[in-house]
């Protein structure tokens, strides 16, 4: 049976009202208590890398991944504590050097301690302001005693299922690891632009899991020429969204598509400042922390889809739980989640991200809890 939430007609702009009752990137705005006095604890900034290893070779368009090099941002006031995971952007080549280096240049105005609200001019859109940006929502929380969740005024968060991802593979491969994804009930398969290839591998997949909602995602690999061969071979083996089918300076050819199927942008949507042209072109708007650089700014893209009548997916580089937490809770206000980063992984932090049933749990114990509960 086709899940009704994920299906083409249930993408139509859901009601999520959301109004966190305070400015979310806008005037500098003083660090306070909770009791409304002035913190006077300086604030400080430590960066960390890591390299995170695969648990086997990674392929979309384009690109293999073996590896995943991320930045870790720690920030301290008095005995609280907050931390945000970046891997930045690789078809920007924003790689951790970049990010290092952005961070230390700003380094002065965000020990400043003038928060989130002040990141929209410190930083450009990217991994190192999601970094600090998200270290600075769990410090808050902290300070607070509230879990983030409770202090971007949503409601307290639900399982949420999640896409899982087959990297691009032949036919045969692909369909053997859609069979071993026995706890998917949604998977989202990598195709390559070699046509021919990339439908035998949609068939492929979808006689392996007749009972599974699919979509795919190009990764900018297809040209507008292949799209009327390419969208009724999706029709015909039941996919339900297309991701990203042409490069992101091709935007245009999608205007007036003739596609029974939603079209998602991601690498095309990096931050707010790009909803407004995904109007006529695109039907869901794929946000990702690392690219619009932090969950603040992902509130706003989610609020601004909703209000010109596009659909909202969350997704997520390859990252710890660490990572894919913010994303969390930013997918309680989305149509489609796509936040399977950390099983890519040979190994992810403790505690970490839960998978059950095709669903994503991150508890605030993962990331975003409040003082009290830390003790």
């Amino acid at each position: 049976e086709r899940q009704a939430w994920l299906a083409v007609d249930a993408l139509e702009p859901a009601h999520h009202p959301f109004d966190p009752g305070f400015p979310l990137c806008g005037d500098p705005l003083r660090p306070s208590r909770h009791d409304g006095g002035v913190l006077m604890s300086k604030l400080t900034m430590s960066v960390a890398t890591q390299t995170l290893r695969l648990a086997e070779p990674f392929r979309i368009a384009g690109h293999v991944f073996d590896t995943s090099d991320i930045i870790v941002v720690t920030l301290r006031r008095g005995s609280a504590v907050g931390r945000g995971e970046a891997s930045g952007v690789f078809f920007l080549n924003e790689g951790v050097a970049q990010m290092q280096q952005t961070l230390e240049d700003a380094r002065s105005a965000i020990e400043a301690g003038e928060g989130r609200e002040a990141l929209c001019a410190i930083l450009p859109p990217g991994g190192a302001r999601n970094a600090v940006d998200c270290a600075l929502w769990e410090l808050e929380a902290q300070e607070a005693d509230k879990p983030v969740w409770a202090l971007a005024g949503l409601d307290q968060p639900k399982p949420l299922r999640t896409t899982f991802t087959l990297g691009a593979d032949s036919p045969d491969a692909m369909a053997h690891k859609a069979r071993a994804y026995d706890h998917a009930r949604s998977i989202k398969i990598k195709l390559t632009g070699d046509l021919d290839l990339d439908i035998d591998r949609v068939r492929a997949i979808r006689d392996a899991r007749p009972d599974a909602w699919l979509g795919i995602d190009g990764n900018q690999g297809f040209r507008k020429d292949q799209l009327p061969r390419l969208i009724p071979a999706l029709v015909e083996t039941g996919v339900s969204l297309i991701e990203q089918p042409l490069a992101r300076d091709r935007d245009q050819d999608l205007e007036g598509l003739d596609s029974p199927i939603p079209v998602a942008g991601d690498e095309s949507l990096l931050c707010l400042d790009d909803i407004a042209g995904a109007v006529g072109r695109f039907q869901v708007v794929n946000i990702k922390l690392d690219k619009c650089g932090g969950l603040t700014e992902g509130l706003m893209m989610a609020a601004e889809a909703r209000r010109l009548g596009l659909g909202v997916m969350v997704g997520t580089m390859v990252g710890t739980s660490l990572a894919t937490a913010p994303g969390f809770v930013l997918g309680q206000l989305c149509d489609l989640v796509d936040l399977d980063g950390p099983t890519f992984l040979a190994s992810d932090r403790s505690p970490s991200v839960r998978y059950e049933d095709g669903a994503i749990w991150a508890g605030p114990q993962v990331w975003g809890a409040p003082q009290s509960t830390l003790v």
